[in-house]
């Protein structure tokens, strides 16, 4: 079965993946989806991750998640902008997310970066999601 929405699929994984407790989760490959885990990682949502191959399949990344205290780092991922209806956002229609405590997923001309990083580097971009 193909699938239509890539990251939407990623993030899904993630939130189920936390809901179950699990300490690692899987899915495919993909430049966005190593981009927005790159992310993820620097703003300390997640512990890493990395790409295995497995032959001539295609590459999968196992996402390693992040707990504290028995509760999820990521209390709520959201996808925002989707393939049917794209939401841009200017550096300065960036509102903050949960007055500060979360960070919006940007894909800017400089590369996918939090709303935290767009800000210092005054680009803003497509919305790709939101964490908090």
């Amino acid at each position: 079965m193909a699938i239509t929405d890539t990251l939407s699929d990623m993030l899904t994984r993630i939130r189920n993946g936390q809901m179950a407790h699990m300490p690692v989760v899987k899915s495919p490959s993909s430049k966005l989806r190593k981009n927005v885990l790159e992310a993820l990682l620097r703003e300390g949502y997640i512990r890493g991750y990395t790409e295995v191959q497995q032959g001539t399949a295609q590459a999968e990344l196992e996402i390693e998640l992040k707990y504290y205290e028995g509760a999820g780092a990521i209390r709520k991922i959201e996808r925002i902008s989707t393939p049917g209806r794209r939401v841009y956002a200017g550096i300065k229609d960036l509102g903050r997310v949960f007055n500060g405590l979360g960070v919006s997923i940007l894909s800017t001309p400089r590369g996918v970066l939090s709303d935290n990083e767009a800000r210092a580097q005054h680009v803003g971009g497509e919305v790709l999601c939101r964490v908090f």
